[in-house]
């Protein structure tokens, strides 16, 4: 019966009604086929190109932020992050009490210069945390990045990892060199094969709304965090990583 009455609303009815009947209904409304409203995303260009930081800041780095504060205890000690240490003086704090970067090219800031992937130069079993946030992707080799994790991490040391799932790719600086996109399930096998034995915890951060807005080049500001926080893996924009070396 309701399913009846659902149809003829849908066929029949002003779309003003058949949203209040969802409402009242508690289910999700379906525009039919040819009568979606695409309002403001009608467009072939996204709204902003810009990865929504003149918007009220980045979809991804919401989810980035979020897994960072989650997990700020590990990062501590002697603490290696890539491109700079902005997120280990945010998040660290006291608790650092030696922060490196590495940077692939001779930057004010750098500790280290060289790629990750060949790793030689830096120093075994030496660091408490590696903050590797949105990186690994733009590194072609990454089996071998996370090979020189394996061995600069200290027994007990924590690797703090963030990917991308949907985006779009850089236009600028990166673009060359955006290889990947990774999927929660490439995340979890690359633990097991590459991290086998460590404690490993993998999550998906994301849904369609987030992924939509996220390639519109809105900001995070402009979604609620109920919509932000809502997880569908299948539309993650970030997948995240904490693992942790065995003592």
């Amino acid at each position: 019966m309701m399913n009846s009455i659902r149809a003829a609303l849908t066929k029949r009815a002003p779309r003003s009604l058949v949203r209040a009947y969802h409402r009242v209904a508690g289910t999700q409304y379906t525009p039919r086929v040819g009568a979606v409203r695409f309002g403001d995303f009608r467009r072939v260009p996204p709204i902003s190109p810009y990865w929504g930081s003149a918007r009220g800041g980045a979809v991804d780095r919401y989810y980035i932020e979020q897994f960072l504060d989650r997990n700020a205890a590990h990062i501590r000690g002697r603490v290696l992050e890539i491109g700079s240490n902005a997120y280990t003086v945010e998040y660290g704090g006291e608790r650092v009490t030696q922060s490196d970067v590495l940077n692939v090219v001779q930057r004010e800031g750098a500790t280290f210069v060289g790629d990750l992937a060949d790793g030689d130069f830096l120093p075994s079993s030496t660091y408490d945390c590696v903050v590797l946030t949105q990186t690994l992707h733009l590194i072609f080799d990454f089996p071998s990045a996370l090979r020189t994790i394996d061995r600069i991490l200290s027994p007990g040391g924590v690797l703090l990892l963030t990917v991308p799932g949907i985006t779009m790719v850089d236009p600028g600086e990166w673009g060359s060199t955006w290889h990947y996109s990774f999927s929660d399930h490439a995340v979890r096998k690359m633990c097991d094969e590459y991290f086998s034995g460590w404690e490993a915890e993998v999550s998906a951060h994301g849904n369609a709304l987030a992924a939509t807005a996220f390639l519109q080049g809105l900001g995070a500001t402009e979604l609620t965090h109920a919509e932000l926080d809502h997880c569908r893996k299948e539309f993650a924009v970030v997948n995240t990583a904490r693992v942790v070396k065995p003592i």
